[in-house]
Protein backbone atom coordinates (compact mmCIF):
# COMPACT_ATOMS: atom_id res chain seq x y z
CA UNK A 1 0.00 0.00 0.00
CA UNK A 2 1.37 3.23 -1.28
CA UNK A 3 1.54 6.49 0.91
CA UNK A 4 0.94 10.14 -0.68
CA UNK A 5 2.64 12.37 1.14
CA UNK A 6 0.05 15.89 1.27
CA UNK A 7 1.75 18.70 2.01
CA UNK A 8 -1.84 20.42 1.83
CA UNK A 9 -2.72 23.95 -0.43
CA UNK A 10 -0.35 26.23 -0.90
CA UNK A 11 2.46 24.15 1.68
CA UNK A 12 2.63 21.70 -1.00
CA UNK A 13 3.58 24.36 -3.27
CA UNK A 14 6.25 25.53 -0.86
CA UNK A 15 7.43 21.75 -0.36
CA UNK A 16 7.36 20.95 -4.27
CA UNK A 17 9.75 24.10 -4.39
CA UNK A 18 12.03 23.28 -2.01
CA UNK A 19 12.52 19.73 -3.20
CA UNK A 20 13.65 21.14 -6.42
CA UNK A 21 15.87 23.43 -4.73
CA UNK A 22 17.51 21.06 -3.15
CA UNK A 23 17.94 18.06 -6.23
CA UNK A 24 19.04 21.80 -8.21
CA UNK A 25 21.69 22.09 -5.63
CA UNK A 26 23.31 18.89 -5.21
CA UNK A 27 23.31 18.61 -9.56
CA UNK A 28 25.15 21.85 -9.32
CA UNK A 29 27.39 20.53 -6.34
CA UNK A 30 28.14 16.97 -8.63
CA UNK A 31 28.82 18.97 -11.31
CA UNK A 32 31.21 21.06 -9.62
CA UNK A 33 33.22 18.37 -8.20
CA UNK A 34 33.25 16.66 -12.09
CA UNK A 35 34.51 19.59 -13.52
CA UNK A 36 37.32 19.85 -10.21
CA UNK A 37 37.87 16.02 -10.88
CA UNK A 38 38.41 16.77 -14.68
CA UNK A 39 41.07 19.64 -14.60
CA UNK A 40 42.70 17.65 -11.35
CA UNK A 41 43.17 14.78 -14.22
CA UNK A 42 44.19 16.79 -17.17
CA UNK A 43 47.03 18.74 -14.53
CA UNK A 44 48.13 15.21 -13.74
CA UNK A 45 48.51 14.16 -17.15
CA UNK A 46 49.95 17.54 -18.30
CA UNK A 47 51.50 19.12 -15.35
CA UNK A 48 54.55 20.95 -17.34
CA UNK A 49 57.84 20.03 -15.89
CA UNK A 50 60.56 22.92 -15.68
CA UNK A 51 62.54 23.83 -18.98
CA UNK A 52 66.12 22.54 -18.52
CA UNK A 53 69.20 25.24 -18.63
CA UNK A 54 72.80 24.95 -19.58
CA UNK A 55 75.55 27.58 -19.97
CA UNK A 56 77.40 26.48 -23.08
CA UNK A 57 79.97 29.14 -22.93
CA UNK A 58 81.04 32.04 -21.11
CA UNK A 59 83.68 34.31 -22.87
CA UNK A 60 85.05 37.40 -20.88
CA UNK A 61 86.39 40.36 -22.24
CA UNK A 62 87.75 42.26 -19.35
CA UNK A 63 87.14 41.91 -15.58
CA UNK A 64 88.57 44.93 -13.93
CA UNK A 65 89.04 46.14 -10.36
CA UNK A 66 91.67 47.95 -8.71
CA UNK A 67 91.07 48.19 -5.12
CA UNK A 68 91.77 50.36 -2.64
CA UNK A 69 92.05 52.97 -5.23
CA UNK A 70 88.98 52.52 -7.04
CA UNK A 71 85.83 49.59 -6.46
CA UNK A 72 84.06 50.42 -10.18
CA UNK A 73 84.10 47.15 -11.83
CA UNK A 74 84.75 47.08 -15.62
CA UNK A 75 83.73 44.25 -17.18
CA UNK A 76 82.08 42.79 -21.03
CA UNK A 77 81.64 39.50 -21.50
CA UNK A 78 79.18 36.91 -23.68
CA UNK A 79 77.70 34.44 -22.17
CA UNK A 80 75.89 31.16 -24.36
CA UNK A 81 73.07 30.00 -22.70
CA UNK A 82 70.86 26.70 -24.22
CA UNK A 83 67.29 25.79 -22.83
CA UNK A 84 65.61 22.86 -23.56
CA UNK A 85 61.62 22.29 -23.08
CA UNK A 86 61.55 19.02 -21.48
CA UNK A 87 57.63 18.54 -22.11
CA UNK A 88 55.49 16.48 -24.76
CA UNK A 89 52.51 18.52 -24.69
CA UNK A 90 53.63 21.42 -23.05
CA UNK A 91 54.84 24.72 -24.67
CA UNK A 92 56.62 27.73 -22.98
CA UNK A 93 56.45 31.47 -23.55
CA UNK A 94 59.39 33.32 -22.40
CA UNK A 95 57.99 36.67 -21.88
CA UNK A 96 60.38 38.99 -19.75
CA UNK A 97 63.66 37.32 -19.32
CA UNK A 98 66.91 38.99 -17.90
CA UNK A 99 70.38 37.85 -17.97
CA UNK A 100 73.25 39.48 -15.58
CA UNK A 101 76.43 37.83 -13.73
CA UNK A 102 77.32 38.23 -10.16
CA UNK A 103 80.20 37.42 -8.19
CA UNK A 104 79.35 36.14 -4.40
CA UNK A 105 75.96 37.58 -4.93
CA UNK A 106 76.49 40.76 -6.12
CA UNK A 107 75.27 42.10 -9.59
CA UNK A 108 78.49 42.76 -11.70
CA UNK A 109 76.36 43.70 -14.89
CA UNK A 110 73.20 45.46 -15.75
CA UNK A 111 70.28 43.41 -17.12
CA UNK A 112 70.31 42.20 -20.23
CA UNK A 113 66.88 41.38 -21.41
CA UNK A 114 66.11 38.25 -23.74
CA UNK A 115 63.75 38.08 -26.54
CA UNK A 116 60.65 36.96 -25.84
CA UNK A 117 60.60 33.87 -27.36
CA UNK A 118 58.05 30.70 -27.42
CA UNK A 119 59.47 27.05 -27.51
CA UNK A 120 57.21 23.83 -28.68
CA UNK A 121 57.14 20.47 -27.32
CA UNK A 122 61.21 19.38 -27.49
CA UNK A 123 62.49 22.49 -28.69
CA UNK A 124 65.91 24.16 -27.54
CA UNK A 125 66.72 27.62 -27.81
CA UNK A 126 70.29 29.38 -27.18
CA UNK A 127 71.01 32.71 -26.28
CA UNK A 128 74.20 34.67 -26.68
CA UNK A 129 73.86 37.87 -24.52
CA UNK A 130 76.59 40.29 -24.27
CA UNK A 131 77.02 41.62 -20.52
CA UNK A 132 78.11 44.82 -19.45
CA UNK A 133 79.04 46.86 -16.14
CA UNK A 134 78.53 49.95 -18.26
CA UNK A 135 80.19 52.17 -15.60
CA UNK A 136 77.23 51.49 -13.74
CA UNK A 137 78.34 49.17 -10.80
CA UNK A 138 81.06 49.95 -7.76
CA UNK A 139 81.84 47.09 -5.57
CA UNK A 140 81.87 47.04 -1.70
CA UNK A 141 85.25 47.57 -0.67
CA UNK A 142 85.90 44.19 0.46
CA UNK A 143 84.21 42.73 -2.85
CA UNK A 144 86.23 44.53 -4.70
CA UNK A 145 89.50 43.17 -2.84
CA UNK A 146 88.38 39.85 -2.51
CA UNK A 147 87.94 39.07 -6.55
CA UNK A 148 91.52 41.00 -6.81
CA UNK A 149 92.51 37.96 -4.70
CA UNK A 150 90.83 35.75 -6.83
CA UNK A 151 91.99 36.95 -10.18
CA UNK A 152 95.66 37.14 -7.80
CA UNK A 153 95.02 33.34 -7.51
CA UNK A 154 94.14 32.17 -11.01
CA UNK A 155 90.71 31.39 -10.11
CA UNK A 156 87.01 33.38 -9.98
CA UNK A 157 83.79 31.84 -9.87
CA UNK A 158 80.57 33.80 -11.98
CA UNK A 159 77.57 32.95 -11.53
CA UNK A 160 75.09 33.70 -14.63
CA UNK A 161 71.90 34.47 -13.61
CA UNK A 162 68.42 34.55 -15.55
CA UNK A 163 65.35 36.47 -14.11
CA UNK A 164 61.73 36.69 -15.17
CA UNK A 165 58.43 34.95 -16.53
CA UNK A 166 57.29 32.50 -18.36
CA UNK A 167 53.48 30.82 -19.31
CA UNK A 168 52.89 27.45 -20.55
CA UNK A 169 50.33 26.66 -23.10
CA UNK A 170 48.49 23.61 -23.81
CA UNK A 171 46.60 23.46 -26.85
CA UNK A 172 45.08 26.96 -26.88
CA UNK A 173 44.89 27.25 -23.55
CA UNK A 174 47.51 29.87 -22.18
CA UNK A 175 48.10 29.89 -18.75
CA UNK A 176 49.10 33.32 -16.67
CA UNK A 177 52.66 34.41 -15.79
CA UNK A 178 55.60 31.90 -13.21
CA UNK A 179 58.42 33.45 -11.73
CA UNK A 180 61.26 31.72 -13.51
CA UNK A 181 64.96 32.16 -11.44
CA UNK A 182 68.02 30.25 -12.77
CA UNK A 183 71.40 30.00 -11.37
CA UNK A 184 74.33 28.78 -13.79
CA UNK A 185 77.52 28.51 -12.21
CA UNK A 186 80.98 29.63 -14.06
CA UNK A 187 84.57 28.39 -13.45
CA UNK A 188 87.14 30.92 -14.41
CA UNK A 189 90.88 30.07 -15.18
CA UNK A 190 93.02 33.40 -14.62
CA UNK A 191 95.66 33.60 -17.25
CA UNK A 192 96.03 29.71 -17.47
CA UNK A 193 95.53 29.09 -13.52
CA UNK A 194 98.59 31.41 -13.04
CA UNK A 195 96.87 34.05 -12.07
CA UNK A 196 98.04 38.17 -12.05
CA UNK A 197 100.89 37.82 -9.49
CA UNK A 198 99.19 40.81 -7.78
CA UNK A 199 99.06 42.98 -11.00
CA UNK A 200 95.32 43.23 -11.96
CA UNK A 201 95.16 43.66 -15.58
CA UNK A 202 91.55 42.84 -16.38
CA UNK A 203 91.67 40.66 -19.10
CA UNK A 204 92.65 39.92 -22.68
CA UNK A 205 92.72 37.31 -25.42
CA UNK A 206 92.56 34.08 -23.51
CA UNK A 207 93.35 35.58 -20.27
CA UNK A 208 90.06 34.70 -18.80
CA UNK A 209 88.91 31.12 -20.01
CA UNK A 210 85.89 29.28 -19.22
CA UNK A 211 86.05 25.59 -17.92
CA UNK A 212 83.22 23.37 -18.45
CA UNK A 213 79.85 23.43 -19.79
CA UNK A 214 77.31 22.53 -17.26
CA UNK A 215 73.50 22.35 -16.02
CA UNK A 216 71.85 24.98 -14.00
CA UNK A 217 69.51 25.45 -11.28
CA UNK A 218 66.32 26.17 -12.32
CA UNK A 219 63.23 27.07 -10.11
CA UNK A 220 59.95 27.90 -11.71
Amino acid sequence: MSVIKDCGGHKGCECEEKTLRRKILWALVALLLLILFIVLVVWLALRPHKPRFYLQDLSVLCLNVTPPASTYLFTTMQATVAARNVNARVGVYYDKVDVYAQYKDVAITVPTQLPVEYQGHYDQSVWSPFLQSLDHVILPPNLAVALAQDETAGYVLIDIRLDGWVRWKVGTWISGHYHLRVNCPALLTVNDGKGSYGVNTGGGDGYFRFQQAAACSVDV
